[in-house]
Order: structure tokens, then C-alpha cells, then sequence
């Protein structure tokens, strides 16, 4: 059978549109192939057929329809895999193809899918009935069944029986319920339960329910592997007489048997799961079989004196009274209670992972699971209701097995009277003597076969449940192992990540999960060994329901599970009634799982994995930080929280290092940081892309906590105008914009200073503070890095409009022309050290050659990475608000400037006040509660420059003074009447170059106040001269001007 579409015919004058659909027929048995269809265009010549109806187009060929009629593809799902189309090799058409029909795809552009190999041999999928239903019957139908179900209803009684019973089942109802959605959410892979839970909750989550998944799963198949020791020795007493042992006919057998099952058991797990799934399915019939047995045993009831001196009585409504309530005694040394006999009992139902453990041998894994382990959980429970009350109604929680003692009455006892001269009393009173009574639900594990028709069916299907459940839990655990190898989540685990044949069998899981499993077989005792299981099964279910809880509340719009029958606030329920009952259980036991849970959790957290599965605690990070916005949005701003928020106009951050480095310490992960960039164009989005990716890529390398922001503009100044007024969300947005010194600005075209100087003016318009920062050798290290020709911005042949002589220092906190380092040279993954080395010794910033670069630079490179001593010098010359002095006390407050003083310099009023203005800064230091060295006040400030420093100073600025026949616009020249205007502002700034010269030469920093620029009054030549003679051969400098809002108060 071939789909079809008919089509009309591609006539102009038939008065139809160019392509339409008439109807879609479905065409039986084979259809002739015409050369049109074959070469995927359309023939004159079939348009239509001998009878003259519409050709008919095979659906095959519809993907030809993108070259005649659109470049769009019709939606696939293979247009929404992973890693790229399987069927078509490519993914769907980009934006790019779309709009642009001379644009070339890259090579890179579409992805291989590198998890489909071509395998060899038979691959074998199961459906849900063998590959879920049948494994959860098994796994359920346990050991616990046939070994300790008559035990559970002897110890509590039926009443607290059922109870334990329906809350067990309960707690697996929820469970599965919300495994189901988890599992019904879109497509999951091997791994079973581990992969669920780690695209859901996040590798933390994931790792640490992978590792306990695959203990318990192998501590489980010990479980049931004594369980069937227990049996097979009862089998030997009761058939080849009491005497009957390998041994010593106690835990030394059980050892011998169970080592000697596992390696069976091994063996048939290496052999295949399609062998697997044959002998599962021949032990459930044998299981099923054992079961019939036992109900018709029950209705017959006893056969002979034997069984009634055992504790069958038949069924009996005076029985059931009897057995209603709990009557606890220790068992094996142990004294029990509701909620121990709970945890040796819950194990009975955990097989409901047994199916989904082999997700990635399911054919449709998210049908198979829910149908399977919800009709798997019906149909046992069902069982377990029916089960205790049978055995409650039809036999004695005490029997002494002594057939002598039937007709005996008197609970005081009697003689024998078969001269053994022996005291006989009632067959079912213990009392006072326990240790002769060996029979009865409370005392033999083999109460079942008792009750049965014919007893060694019993054994045979007690046989089947614990060797099946151990094949499941063998089988189960290594994929899960696996599963959670392949992600690397774990150290040293990759070796389990390899697959034999065609599918991909863990052999190495086998072998691990063996020996673990043959170790705890060793202990020989089964109830220890259950409580085990139970701790580690009740925190995975705990996960489980704490993961669909987690997705449903968050309401991501990629949780839409197909199973609809949850609830969010019944999956918590499910897990906190599972966390409760692991304490109730066994207190120690579940706080030693619940710490090596966290632990895990930890240890997984703090290896950063970089993973990205699209988990609920991504989903959960988004909403969290989106509340705190709305949050901060509404708070009013106050003086005492204030805290610069930095946008340093770096460009590429690793084109930049100090300047970086320099904001960072200013914010130190306390507050906002962002890093400008702009581009100039045009730049294609993926190359855009590319350029965020190296950058946050290098923040996060060099542990700078900070956003990165480009922005594509023709201007520089645009752009960063753009960065100044965008930047940020809410009230988390900068209040201070930190530049890097001009160097460069003599030489460069006279729009390029005019522009970095507008960057200035513009800031100051928005309210934004302005700091320039200057150090000795600049600030760009992109030349010494080299250029990258492989970088997205040489790609997209970019260009800035403030391009500086990177070798002369030159440091506009723009952008590079060709970005010259869009990777900073650094290709090493860790953050430098104060040495520029990493932790091993190489070096960590070097050449694109791959060579170390010499020291000097490196030195350079890393100045505000290294301690620093000496002074910090605050010329806090006019009031700001006081950021000139906040931002030097933040940066004494970090570990690189902890040992550096700070020296206050202000202006003096009037020269006779010099007293009265230090005690005043002083006082106001001293409410300001911050800690200075020394106050030194400037009195000289006004008077007239020495004439070397004037001489400097007209020779700075003579190539930028106007002719008056030139035709230079004032904003790029200085004119006479400027420089007569700022007569007075000129001198003093060449004071204060030459009173900086003299005080703060030798300091670690100097901060001081920047000059004000006034529209109009000052240009950008001009002003930029007095930058350069105030900063100018001086120790790292830091020029800065607060936007006249206070920053500072001394009020509480």
C-alpha cells in the first residue's frame, strides 16, 4: 500500500493555481513509477494520466516540492531529533537558506548524529506485555510471596496485614503514576529510571539516583538469591530428612547454594535477553501454576493428622478471628513492629522498576511503561489482598507438628502415653515453649507449600519468583550502570559505558553487579538484606515522585507528559510518605542512604559537570531568578544598599584581561558586571553566537562572574549608547560605565577621539557614573595574543570605529577591527593564577602559535590578579557623591588590595584654612566609618603652571589647533577662544599633573575625581590633553566622576 496526492495540472491557463491539492487517495497494490517521479521534478507529459485525472504524485517524493514551490520543508520528526536528521542527513532549512538564496552552508552548520552506529547482529525490542508486564509479575511475585507473606500476616495480623499491604502498594501506585508522566514526556532512552530522573531533576539528581539504583538493584538480586537459598534448604529437610545439609544446613549452605545460582545467573544474562525472556516467561507460567496450587490447597484443606499438627486447620472464619490482630515476637534475634515487618515486606513490591530499568530495550518505551507497571501493580495487589486472608483463615501462627498432641486439651499438659514418659500439651500452644514449636506462620517460611495441593509446586514456584526477580534485578542494574557511564556524571565508571552486539549488553555491569551481589549473598541472612533494599528503593521512588512534582509545578512548557492521570500535589505526598517510612523503617539505615543521597548530590554539583539536559532545576533556576527581578523591581533604592553596577566597555573580555579583572574586583560576584562589545557589521546571527559563546566561555574559564552583552552597530559611539541604555533588566542594570584609557588618541582619525569622547558626554546624560582606567603598558593585549583567523568576527570581516594601535597600549574599550582575539589566546579551561600559569604548572596565557608569552606580558596580563602593597591615593577633588572615595575602600575590601592604605588628598578653599579643611575631611572620613592612613590637603592647586609643563601641553595639542582658513569642525579641533575660555581649568589640571607627579608617583593606584565635561565649553582634543597630562606616566590610574547622587551616608 502507497499513499498518494493528487495533483492538478501545471497548466498557466486552466484558471487553477499553480499547485493544488485535489484529494489524497490511497492507492492498493504496486503503481507504476514514472521518470518524472524518479528524478524528483514534474514532466509536460504527466500532468495527467490516459483517463485524464490528476497525476498522482507518490508522497516519497513531496520533499522535491522545496525546490519548485519553497524553500520550507514540511514539518518531519526528524527535524526534531537530538542531534539532527537521520533519514535526511540534514536538519531543516535555517533562517539563513530561507532568506537568502545565495547563502553557502557551512560544513559545520548541520550535525551528524553520533549516537547511530551501525550495529551488527539481531536487535531485539520487547513490547510492553514481555518487555514490562511480565518482568514487573516476576519482580513482584517475589521472594517476599512464597518466603515471608504467611510470616508478615503471623506477625501483624490481618488487619495490619492488609495495612501494610495497601500502604506499600500505595506508596508504588504514586510512584508509578508518576513515573508514568515522567516517562510519557517525550522520548527516553536506556537508562530506565536513571534517565528519567536526570533529564528531569539534573544530572545532581540523576547521578545520584543512577548509583543507588544500581546498588539496590544489586543488592536485590541477593535478596531473592537467598530467598531461593532459604527455600531449596527447606526443600532438602523436608524430602531427604531433617539430617539433610551441605554443610552445617544453615547459612554456610545458603552461601554455597546462592554462589553457585549466581553464577547460573550470570551466565544467562551473558548468553541474551532474548534467552532472558524465554526462561522469564517459562518460570511465569511455573510461577502462576504454584499460585493456582496454593488456592486450591487452601479450599481443600488438610489431608492427613501431619498437616494439622503443622498449623493448617482449613479455612475457617474462627481462624481468621483469631489471626485479626498482631501478636510481634522477635524472629531471628529481632525484635519487630509495624513498620520493620513495613520494610521487610515492601521489598515484595518494588519489582514495578523491572520494566522500565530496560528502557532502551522497549519498542515504545513510553506506552510500554505505564500500561505495563500499572496493570503489573493491579494484578498482584490483587493477590496480595486475597493471599493473607486465605492464610490468615487456614492456618495457626504456632504448631508444634507433633501429632501425639492433637487430642491433647489441657494447657497444663499431659503424660504421654507411649512410655516415652514425655509431656505432651495442645498441638497449637507455644506458650513457654517456643523453642519446640517449628512449624506455623510466625516460625516456618514454608507455610505456603503447606497450605497447597501438592506442596513441591510450591517449592517449584518458589523457585521461579526468587530466580526470576534476581535475573530481572541482574539484568536491570548493569543498564542503569551503564546509562549512567555513558554520561559521565562519575569518575572512573566510563569502563561500564561499552555495549556488546547489536544491543549494546553491559558485560562489564554484569560482572560489577555479580560481585556485589555475591557479597551480600555471603551475609546469608535475608531480613537484613531486605531493609537494605527497602531504604534504597524508598529514596529513588522518593526522586521519582519529587521529579513530577517538580516539572508539574514549575509548568515548563516542555512538560507536556501524554500520560494524564497525575497529580503534582499527590507526587509530593508520594514523596514525603516515602521519606517518612524510610525513617519508620530503620532509622540508621535510612539516614546513612539519605547522607550518601546528599553526599552524592554534592560531589556531582561541585564537579560542575557541563551538561544540558533541559532539567526542571534549569527551568526551576529561571523562575527563581525571574521572581527575584519582579521582586527587586519593586524595591526602592536607598543610599546604604548602593553598590556599583559596571558596565566595562571591554569588548572581547580576553582582548581586555586588566580591565576586566579590574571591574571584577570593583563587583566581585556582589554585584552586576556586565562586558560591552561592539560590533560592527554586519554579523550573521551564528556568528554572533559564536562570539557570546567564546566570551561567556572565557568569563567562566577565568571565574569572572559577569554578563556578556554585543551589540552590532556603524558606530561605536551608537553602540555603546546602545549597551548604556539596554544593558540590564529592571533595577539590575549598571549605574556606572568603566572605560578603558584612549592611548592613542593623537594618532587616530580625529572621529574616532570625538566618538570615545561623546561615549563620555553620553554616559553623564543617562546618569551614569564614568570611570576611564589607565595603566602603564594599556590595556589591549589582542596584538601579543595574535590574530585568530578562524574567529566568527574576522569571518564576518567586522570592523570597529575606534580602531587603536594595540602596540603602542592603545585601550578605547571598544572593539577590535577584526577582532584580533576573539579566544584571548587562551585555550586553557582554568582560571589563571597570580604566576599566569594553571595549577599544573603550564602556561595558561600564550600565543595562538601555542607559545608561552614572555613574562613581562604575562605580568602585564595578570597586574590586578596579583597582591598589591603600598597606597592607594584618593584625590577626591570635587563632590561626586563620594563614589571617587567608595569605589578605592570597595577595593581594599578584596583580598588583592587588603594590604594597601589609603591616602585622602582634597583642594583647600582658601590657603589659610588648611587646618580647619584636614580636620573636616577627616571628621567626615571618620562618620563615613572609613579607614585612612593619612589626609593631605592641597592649597596650590590655583597656582600658575611651571612652563615645561605648559611647553608639554601646547605640544599635545598643536596638531589639533584650527587654522582660521581651516575648514575643521570645533568638535575635532582646538580653537584660541576655547583655549581662552578654559584658561584657568587648563592650569589647574596641569597643577594637578604636576602635584600627582610629586605625591603619588610611586602608589599602587591613583583615583581622582574626573573633570566635568561641560557641552559647549570643552572639546574632545582638549579634553582629552588634560586626561593625558594628569594620568601620564603615573602608576595605574583610575579616573572617575559619580553622577552627583550620594553613594555615601554616615546614618544608620
Amino acid at each position: 500500500m502507497s499513499k498518494s496526492v493528487e495533483m492538478d495540472q501545471l497548466d498557466p491557463e486552466s484558471g487553477g493555481s499553480r499547485f493544488q491539492v485535489a484529494r489524497a487517495s490511497v492507492q492498493f497494490g504496486p503503481q507504476p513509477v514514472r521518470e518524472s517521479e524518479t528524478t524528483g521534478g514534474f514532466s509536460p507529459d504527466s500532468n495527467s494520466n490516459s483517463h485524464g485525472r490528476p497525476s498522482i504524485y507518490e508522497t516519497k517524493y513531496l520533499r522535491s516540492l522545496r525546490h519548485y514551490l519553497t524553500r520550507d520543508a514540511l514539518p518531519r520528526e526528524t527535524h526534531y531529533r537530538n542531534l539532527g536528521s537521520i533519514a535526511e542527513g540534514r536538519l531543516r532549512p535555517t533562517i539563513d537558506e530561507l532568506r537568502d538564496e545565495n547563502y553557502v552552508k557551512d560544513a559545520g552548520d548541520a550535525e551528524a548524529d553520533a549516537d547511530q552506529t551501525e550495529l551488527k547482529g539481531k536487535v531485539i525490542k520487547f513490547g510492553w506485555i514481555e518487555g514490562v508486564y511480565m518482568r514487573c509479575l516476576l519482580n513482584i511475585w517475589g521472594v517476599m510471596l512464597f518466603l515471608r507473606l504467611t510470616w508478615v500476616v503471623g506477625e501483624a495480623g490481618i488487619v495490619e496485614a492488609l495495612a501494610i499491604i495497601c500502604a506499600a502498594n500505595m506508596v508504588t501506585v504514586i510512584t508509578t503514576i508518576s513515573m508514568s508522566a515522567v516517562a510519557t514526556n517525550g522520548q527516553i532512552k536506556g537508562g530506565g529510571i536513571y534517565y528519567m530522573i536526570s533529564r528531569s531533576l539534573g544530572p545532581e539528581f540523576g547521578a545520584s539516583i543512577g548509583l543507588l539504583f544500581t546498588v539496590s538493584n544489586s543488592v536485590a538480586v541477593a535478596m531473592y538469591v537467598v530467598g531461593f537459598c532459604s527455600s531449596f534448604s527447606d526443600m532438602l529437610r523436608e524430602y531427604a530428612g531433617e539430617d539433610a545439609m551441605i554443610v552445617d544446613g544453615g547459612v554456610n549452605d545458603a552461601r554455597i547454594i546462592g554462589s553457585v545460582a549466581m553464577v547460573l545467573i550470570l551466565a544467562l544474562a551473558i548468553v541474551g535477553m532474548d534467552w532472558v525472556t524465554r526462561v522469564q516467561l517459562l518460570l511465569l507460567f511455573l510461577l502462576i501454576a504454584s499460585q493456582v496450587d496454593f488456592v486450591v490447597g487452601c479450599f481443600m484443606g488438610p489431608q492427613d493428622d501431619t498437616e494439622k499438627a503443622q498449623g493448617f486447620e482449613g479455612l475457617s472464619f474462627d481462624l481468621l478471628k483469631e489471626n485479626a490482630w498482631n501478636d510481634y515476637r522477635p524472629f531471628e534475634g529481632i525484635d519487630y513492629n509495624f513498620f520493620s515487618v513495613f520494610g521487610v515486606f515492601f521489598p515484595a513490591v518494588t519489582g514495578i522498576v523491572a520494566g522500565a530499568n530496560l528502557s532502551g530495550d522497549l519498542k515504545d518505551p513510553a506506552e510500554a511503561i505505564p500500561k505495563g507497571t500499572l496493570l503489573a501493580i493491579l494484578t498482584t495487589f490483587c493477590t496480595y489482598i486475597v493471599y493473607p486472608i486465605m492464610i490468615a483463615a487456614a492456618a495457626k501462627r504456632y504448631a508444634s507438628g507433633d501429632i501425639r498432641e492433637l487430642n491433647v486439651t489441657d494447657p497444663n499438659g499431659e503424660m504421654s502415653m507411649d512410655g516415652k514418659n514425655e509431656t505432651l500439651y495442645p498441638v497449637y500452644n507455644c506458650t513457654g515453649r517456643i523453642d519446640d514449636c517449628d512449624y506455623g506462620t510466625q516460625i516456618s517460611s514454608q507455610v505456603m507449600g503447606l497450605l497447597s495441593a501438592w506442596a513441591p509446586l510450591i517449592y517449584a514456584g518458589c523457585f521461579a519468583a526468587t530466580l526470576s526477580s534476581a535475573i530481572a534485578s541482574l539484568v536491570g542494574a548493569p543498564r542503569v550502570l551503564q546509562a549512567l557511564a555513558k554520561d559521565k556524571l562519575y569518575p572512573y565508571i566510563h569502563f561500564f559505558a561499552k555495549g556488546y552486539g547489536a544491543n549494546q549488553d553491559p558485560f562489564r555491569g554484569y560482572v560489577i553487579v555479580f560481585i556485589v551481589a555475591e557479597c551480600c549473598v555471603l551475609i546469608g541472612q535475608l531480613n537484613p538484606i531486605a531493609n537494605l533494599s527497602s531504604e534504597v528503593f524508598l529514596a529513588a521512588y522518593a526522586l521519582i515522585n519529587l521529579s513530577c512534582f517538580h516539572a508539574s509545578l514549575l509548568k515548563s512548557p516542555g512538560w507536556r507528559p501524554v500520560f494524564k492521570y497525575y497529580n503534582a500535589w499527590v507526587s509530593l505526598l508520594g514523596a514525603i510518605i516515602c521519606m517518612v517510612v524510610m525513617f519508620l523503617c530503620d532509622a540508621i539505615i535510612g539516614t546513612v542512604v539519605l547522607v550518601i543521597t546528599l553526599l552524592l548530590y554534592l560531589f556531582v554539583s561541585y564537579r560542575k559537570l557541563d551538561v544540558n539536559w533541559g532539567s526542571t532545576t534549569q527551568a526551576q533556576t529561571y523562575v527563581t531568578a525571574l521572581g527575584f527581578m519582579q521582586r527587586l523591581n519593586q524595591v526602592r533604592d536607598h543610599v546604604k544598599n548602593y553598590r556599583p553596577q559596571v558596565l566595562v566597555l571591554s569588548g572581547m573580555p580576553g582582548d581586555r584581561p586588566p580591565l576586566v579583572d579590574f571591574a571584577n574586583a570593583l563587583t566581585k560576584n556582589l554585584s552586576l558586571l556586565i562586558c560591552g562589545h561592539v560590533v560592527k557589521g554586519p554579523i550573521t546571527p551564528r556568528a554572533k553566537s559564536a562570539i557570546q559563546n567564546q566570551a561567556n566561555a572565557w568569563l567562566q574559564r577565568h571565574k569572572v562572574r559577569a554578563f556578556y552583552s554585543v551589540i552590532e552597530d556603524q558606530s561605536y559611539e551608537h553602540g555603546a549608547v546602545a549597551l548604556m541604555q539596554l544593558a540590564g533588566l529592571g533595577n539590575l542594570k549598571p549605574n556606572m560605565t568603566l572605560m578603558g584609557y584612549k592611548n592613542d588618541w593623537r594618532t587616530c582619525p580625529r572621529d574616532e577621539v570625538q566618538q570615545y569622547f561623546s561615549c563620555v558626554n553620553e554616559a553623564l546624560d543617562n546618569y551614569l557614573a564614568v570611570a576611564i582606567l589607565r595603566v602603564k603598558n594599556g590595556l589591549d593585549f589582542s596584538a601579543e595574543m595574535g590574530e585568530d583567523p578562524n574567529s566568527p568576527l574576522h569571518k564576518s570581516n567586522t570592523s570597529t570605529s575606534l580602531k587603536g594601535d594595540g602596540a603602542n597600549g592603545s585601550d578605547e574599550g571598544s572593539d577590535e577591527p577584526n577582532d584580533r582575539s576573539a579566544t584571548s589566546g587562551d585555550a586553557t579551561p582554568r582560571v589563571t593564577t597570580v604566576d599566569g600559569k594553571k595549577k599544573n604548572g603550564e602556561e595558561l596565557y600564550v600565543s595562538r602559535t601555542g607559545e608561552p608569552l614572555p613574562a613581562q606580558v604575562v605580568e602585564n596580563l595578570t597586574q590586578f590578579r596579583s597582591k598589591q602593597k603600598g597606597f592607594i591615593d584618593v584625590w577626591w577633588l570635587y563632590d561626586d557623591g563620594g563614589l571617587t572615595l567608595l569605589l578605592p575602600y570597595i577595593l581594599t575590601s578584596r583580598s588583592q588590595w587588603a594590604d594597601c592604605k589609603l591616602r585622602v588628598f582634597a583642594l583647600a578653599n582658601k590657603r589659610g584654612e588648611l587646618d580647619t579643611e584636614k580636620r573636616s575631611m577627616a571628621a567626615l572620613l571618620s562618620k563615613f566609618r572609613i579607614d585612612y592612613s593619612d589626609v593631605i590637603v592641597i592649597d596650590d592647586v590655583t597656582k600658575k603652571a611651571e612652563q615645561s609643563t605648559r611647553d608639554t601641553f601646547n605640544e599635545m595639542i598643536a596638531p589639533f589647533k584650527k587654522d582660521d582658513e581651516s575648514d575643521i569642525p570645533d568638535e575635532i579641533s582646538v580653537t584660541d577662544s576655547e583655549l581662552l575660555a578654559n584658561k584657568d581649568k587648563t592650569n589647574r589640571h596641569l597643577r594637578l599633573h604636576e602635584l600627582v607627579q610629586q605625591h603619588s608617583k610611586d602608589s599602587s593606584l591613583v583615583v581622582m575625581t574626573l573633570p566635568m565635561t561641560r557641552k559647549g565649553t570643552v572639546h574632545a582634543p582638549l579634553y582629552m590633553a588634560w586626561l593625558e597630562m594628569m594620568t601620564k606616566d603615573m602608576p595605574p590610574f583610575l579616573m572617575i566622576r559619580g553622577n552627583q547622587t550620594s553613594v555615601l551616608t554616615f546614618y544608620s
